[in-house]
């Protein structure tokens, strides 16, 4: 009683034949060819679709299948070639993981190195790669498709580039060959793309920006184009609605898919963006993935990670609810496995390994309030931290309520007069609502007066700073959080002859029609770096910025106006300017201003304890994980530590 296995290679379907009635009288067979193998049973012989991309897969299913109900199989000569092929695929690829695992773990033959080094001094002559980032070029050039989990400012673009350049001056027959790179990223990288390239090769790239500007039919036509640009850059919310065009485009040239800030793609049930992306990953020439926190809930963050690296490889074996489990217990020896499974396919440049001049945390500036921006804050404090104390033991200490109260008390601590509107902004980009009231009438006029009666003494004092730095010949960032308080700043600030300019949410993003009567993003960060620009400073807002953009070559300064518990947020920040490519004397100051006897401490407190902590686990994991944070208990204890001074405070007036 044999099953005889065939494949009809034109229309993707295996066959099979011989005692096929055996197969069709048992019931569960019958059920899980129907329901598994989507199996067409006809009277003598039953067909079984399937994809090029999962034919092994099928027909290892139906082997198995022939296996469990105690038949033999018989092979045709297609498929006993198809195994063949597949289980020499399988050696080779073997093979192949182990010379990457040996590049990545700096054991290579010196003779290829030495072709790959000369290929980036006569093809990209402008930059010069460090030893860690030339190491992790040559491993993306050799394997094609691979990871890189370096920290922010470690240089990730310059390494693409070179890896890109290798291969894009290969002989053209070469199944490595490329020379088109698409940058699917968020909008604030693509200036960021556009200037590397300049800066490595000493020219301006052809690119093409597929914004929100361009209708869907420009894009797809884009797609079509016999001479699309060199550099093609386009958003991960715009992959889906242009996803058979895009996936023409790739099939149809030697693309190098680049995701940058990756972990984008991580969502694991279903989302329409990882799903889109994941789409294209099999008809792309090379992949490179790019993130600093490749795992910011778990190891099951990766799964979309290496799935898009090498869509036809089962890299991650673990099971979802298995590496949930994994992440909680970083001890469980599954951890090593997972590690050393992924290890050939993944390079990661820790913050330690810059050697960058260390920044300097200035001790914190203590403001004391002026006298109605203090009475308006301990009113507030007062109402809101009795509040706090009657939900600390309760579920909704994590709740959007509390949330607000803690913007509402951080924008008293700064500038009271942004108490008198609502704080749309804020709370769009944090999912809350302002649902946080003030009854008493002669706070209520002190408020909408504020602005009339005083100068935010936070105001004052970056005046007098930003003076000294300009003075000095230097530049400075300073970061804000709220937008009106930015609006604010720079008013006050051009009412005493400094000029500024913004950078947040509503800052356009260029567009290829490069309209020079508007301040874009870019335009802002190419005139910050001219030597003799119009302004000095640039006053931002980390929710929109804090990825993506470099200011270390102009700037080695940043001011805190204000804060919030975000401690990724401010580390990202800080990046901005602390970055590879500093000269070992240049020194880098942060200053953090803090008003008397407010929030405001408790805030740098607490961002310098999850700051050490999060610190501690980028330097000593091979695969940051953020998940050993609890965010709970953290969110928890900052309730707790606000109470704790509240109170401490409280005690030392009486």
């Amino acid at each position: 009683m044999e099953i005889k296995i065939d494949i009809n290679q034109i229309d993707n379907h295996f066959i099979l034949t011989g005692s096929i009635i055996l197969l069709k009288n048992n019931k569960r067979a019958k059920m899980y060819l129907k329901d598994n193998l989507k199996a067409n049973i006809e009277d003598s012989l039953i067909l079984i679709p399937y994809k090029n991309e999962d034919k092994e897969y099928i027909l290892t299913n139906i082997r198995e299948m022939i296996l469990k109900y105690s038949l033999k199989e018989t092979l045709s000569i297609s498929i006993q070639k198809i195994l063949s092929d597949y289980f020499q695929e399988e050696q080779n690829f073997e093979v192949f993981s182990e010379q990457a695992l040996n590049i990545r773990n700096n054991n290579f033959k010196i003779e290829d190195f030495s072709e790959f080094k000369e290929s980036l001094e006569q093809n990209m002559r402008n930059r010069t790669l460090y030893k860690l980032q030339l190491l992790s070029a040559y491993h993306l050039a050799f394997s094609q498709n691979a990871c890189n989990f370096s920290v922010p400012g470690s240089g990730k673009t310059s390494i693409v580039y070179a890896a890109y350049t290798y291969l894009k001056n290969l002989n053209k027959e070469n199944p490595k060959y490329v020379d088109r790179i698409l940058i699917i990223g968020p909008l604030s990288s693509f200036g960021p793309w556009e200037n590397e390239y300049e800066e490595c090769f000493g020219k301006e790239v052809k690119s093409k920006r597929l914004s929100g500007n361009l209708s869907k039919h420009e894009k797809s036509k884009y797609f079509y184009s016999f001479e699309p640009a060199e550099l093609t850059l386009m958003s991960y919310q715009a992959v889906n609605s242009i996803l058979e065009d895009l996936i023409y485009f790739i099939k149809n040239n030697n693309v190098m898919v680049v995701l940058d800030e990756a972990h984008k793609i991580k969502n694991t049930d279903g989302g329409i963006v990882a799903e889109s992306v994941l789409a294209i990953s099999k008809f792309c020439k090379s992949r490179v993935v790019l993130t600093g926190t490749p795992a910011p809930n778990g190891y099951e963050d990766l799964i979309n990670l290496f799935q898009f690296l090498w869509p036809s490889k089962e890299i991650i074996k673990y099971a979802k609810y298995h590496l949930k489990e994994m992440s909680k217990d970083p001890s469980d020896i599954k951890v090593a496995d997972l590690i050393k499974d992924i290890s050939p396919y993944f390079i990661r440049i820790k913050k330690s390994d810059l050697h960058l001049p260390p920044a300097i945390n200035n001790p914190p500036i203590i403001l004391d309030m002026g006298h109605h921006q203090r009475s308006i804050y301990e009113f507030i404090e007062k109402k809101y931290l009795d509040y706090f104390v009657d939900k600390t033991n309760s579920n909704d200490i994590r709740g959007a309520l509390i949330k607000a109260r803690l913007v509402r008390l951080t924008q008293a601590a700064t500038n009271p007069s942004l108490l008198s509107k609502p704080i749309d902004q804020y709370f769009i980009e944090q999912g809350l609502s302002d649902r946080t009231y003030i009854d008493d009438s002669e706070i209520i006029n002190k408020i909408i007066n504020y602005n009339k009666l005083e100068i935010p003494i936070k105001f004052q004092y970056i005046l007098n700073l930003v003076n000294k730095i300009v003075q000095a010949k230097q530049k400075v960032i300073i970061w804000a959080i709220f937008i009106q308080n930015m609006h604010d700043l720079k008013t006050y600030l051009k009412n005493n002859n400094i000029e500024s300019r913004l950078l947040y949410g509503d800052t356009p993003v260029e567009t290829d029609s490069k309209n020079n009567t508007i301040d874009t993003r870019e335009s802002i960060i190419k005139e910050f770096h001219n030597f003799n620009s119009e302004f000095n400073v640039i006053i931002a807002n980390p929710f929109a910025v804090s990825e993506s953009i470099s200011l270390h070559k102009a700037c080695h300064n940043a001011i805190y106006l204000e804060r919030t518990f975000n401690a990724a947020q401010f580390i990202q920040s800080k990046d901005r300017i602390h970055r590879y490519g500093l000269k070992p004397n240049d020194q880098i100051n942060y200053y953090y201003l803090l008003s008397n006897n407010s929030i405001d401490q408790t805030i740098h407190d607490r961002l310098e304890f999850k700051e050490t902590r999060m610190n501690e686990i980028i330097e000593s994991q091979s695969i940051p994980l953020f998940s050993l944070i609890d965010e709970d208990d953290f969110e928890k204890d900052d309730i707790k530590a606000l109470i704790n001074d509240y109170v401490n405070r409280s005690f030392k007036t009486k």
